[in-house]
């Protein structure tokens, strides 16, 4: 059973806030991260596009797992976080867990 008090896991919302099939974004320290729920599965990858800094968890996510940024569709993978179209650039990803009923993301310095 995972600490719920690991202070590298940061509790961002409550299983339910986060739509199956979509992002939202949450304020991790100073850092805004993109939480994706995805055939049950949740994934966090940094919410900022590195192209113009458009909010990724406000993206389409298609059915491979792929976000498209809605200002210039760049697209990136929320397993990976590698871009689809040039694997040598992504954007960081974070790990994901439950706790009872919290979703927690671990983020490092």
């Amino acid at each position: 059973m995972p600490d719920s008090t690991d202070p590298e896991f940061v509790t961002v919302a409550k299983v339910g806030a986060v739509p199956e099939g979509e992002g939202r974004s949450f304020q991790v320290g100073k850092r805004l991260i993109a939480v994706f729920l995805r055939n049950g599965q949740y994934f966090a990858i940094d919410d900022l596009c590195p192209h113009m800094g458009a909010s990724l968890s406000a993206g389409d996510l298609d059915q491979e797992g792929t976000v498209t940024c809605p200002w210039h569709a760049w697209r990136f993978r929320i397993t990976d976080g590698k871009w689809a179209d040039n694997p040598r650039l992504g954007v960081d990803t974070f790990a994901v867990r439950i706790v009872g009923d919290d979703i927690q993301v671990q983020v490092t310095s």
